[in-house]
């Protein structure tokens, strides 16, 4: 799928995410990698085979006390 020298990581790669956006649409928070992966601003990802990548990342809580 990939074109790029130094071609991108597969989306069965550990570093899946280091692949080139190929399109970004923050308005609507998504992002589509070179490699097929759709990766969401929350950090769920949805893989070309039709996996389902949870969020990995906590989301920050402003309403946290410190």
């Amino acid at each position: 799928m990939c074109q790029h020298q130094r071609p991108c990581p597969t989306a069965d790669s550990a570093d899946r995410e280091a692949a080139l956006l190929v399109a970004h649409h923050p308005e609507q928070g998504w992002s589509l990698l070179c490699n097929g992966v759709l990766l969401f601003e929350d950090t769920g990802e949805l893989l070309p085979d039709g996996r389902i990548i949870a969020p990995h990342r906590p989301a920050l809580d402003v309403m946290t006390a410190a």
